[in-house]
């Protein structure tokens, strides 16, 4: 999508993570659809919409997304929306679909945030209405709190927020989901895998009929953006965790990627498709075929 020079989002991780999934083949890898605009406008303001595949953005706005406006963010962007869409309809026929990308959770209904112009989740949720599901619960454990998608949910009944996140961290003013659980600066495998099982029985509670996992991997102790400790495997059992509950619940699950910024690249795309191959475990058969991880430091 044209970025800078020195630009500090990864965008080559989408790459390195299906390089890392496609030997194993226990996924199919489908081209993306770009998301029509009448399913983006259920979540967000039409005007800002327009504004954005315009290019008509004001400058200020642009910078609060992070991202120099081309055509080719527009593509991406319709893009990203549109595998969570395509992962939605995947989970509803057989319990569980992924994209690739999305989890783009920083974006509100009339604005962007964060290197997110539109809410993919949102934008599925508000269109999974349509085809008759009634209510929806996101499970977002990226480093970073799910703050467009609080918002865009704050008043909403049927959907049910729960964000995971750095106290410290980005976005510096949170908003309010369903459940916010808070955690201090170097917290490490134990302290989150503890609060992770504390709130994850809420979410079952509120009888979600879909899940959105956004499975950020920026609680990384190697992510220069994150500033939490957890271990590859302490990521891996979380992914373990989320699963197996989702299962145990008979929910069908739609993951999404999020956020992650370790130092090298390979960190974070590898911490990506372990998420995956978790997945896998969980829900294909046989899982004896499956390996446990790609690679575990």
């Amino acid at each position: 999508m044209g970025l800078p020079p020195g630009h500090k989002f990864p965008v080559a991780k989408y790459d390195l993570v299906r390089r890392r999934l496609e030997p194993l083949s226990l996924f199919e890898f489908v081209p993306a659809p770009m998301a029509p605009l009448t399913a983006v406008e259920l979540a967000h303001d039409p005007f800002y919409v327009r504004q954005f595949i315009s290019g008509l953005l004001p400058p200020a706005a642009v910078r609060r997304i992070g991202f120099p406006w081309s055509e080719g963010l527009v593509r991406r962007t319709l893009a990203s929306a549109g595998g969570t869409l395509a992962a939605s309809g995947d989970a509803l026929e057989s319990g569980w679909g992924g994209n690739l990308a999305g989890g783009t959770h920083h974006a509100f209904r009339a604005e962007g945030s964060g290197f997110c112009v539109f809410n993919d989740i949102a934008i599925a949720i508000h269109w999974l209405r349509r085809q008759g599901i009634s209510r929806a619960a996101v499970i977002d454990l990226d480093v970073h709190q799910g703050d467009g998608t609080a918002a865009i949910f704050a008043d909403d009944p049927d959907v049910f927020t729960l964000s995971l996140h750095g106290r410290n961290n980005f976005p510096f003013r949170k908003q309010r989901s369903r459940l916010d659980v808070d955690l201090a600066d170097s917290a490490g495998d134990d302290e989150y895998l503890e609060a992770l099982d504390a709130a994850l029985p809420h979410v079952f509670e509120f009888h979600p009929s879909v899940i959105f996992y956004q499975s950020g991997v920026d609680a990384l102790a190697s992510d220069r953006l994150g500033r939490l400790a957890l271990t590859h495997a302490g990521l891996l059992e979380r992914d373990h965790r989320v699963f197996s509950a989702v299962r145990a619940h008979g929910v069908p699950v739609v993951v999404t990627l999020g956020g992650g910024y370790s130092e090298p690249i390979d960190l974070t795309a590898e911490a990506h498709a372990n998420t995956f191959v978790a997945s896998a475990a969980a829900f294909f058969s046989p899982a004896k075929n499956i390996p446990a991880s790609l690679g575990l430091r």
